[in-house]
């Protein structure tokens, strides 16, 4: 583990495209500023031990089998008769 001393307005990039800044710091709380891709997710650690578990859940869950689909020749499907018009 990287251990970094920084001051408030301080920032470490990561990887070119990940930028952590340290916006503030009351007591033991430290308020950071992360900006990123969009296509890099965020999460605090807690949140993302929550997703891993659920979808290892999700792999793991024994689901009942779907029905399967008849498929239909449309060369052989009759077209229904349209209707008379009530007169």
């Amino acid at each position: 583990m990287l251990v970094l001393s920084r001051k408030i307005g301080e920032s470490v990039v990561i990887d070119g495209r990940i930028v952590v800044t340290l916006v503030r710091v009351e007591g033991e709380s430290v308020r950071l500023g992360i900006q990123a891709p969009h296509d890099v997710p965020v999460h605090r650690q807690e949140v993302y031990e929550e997703i891993r578990r659920n979808n290892c859940e999700a792999l793991t869950q024994q689901r009942p089998k779907l029905p399967r689909l008849v498929r239909r020749n449309p060369k052989t499907e009759v077209a229904p008769r349209p209707q008379a018009a009530p007169a």
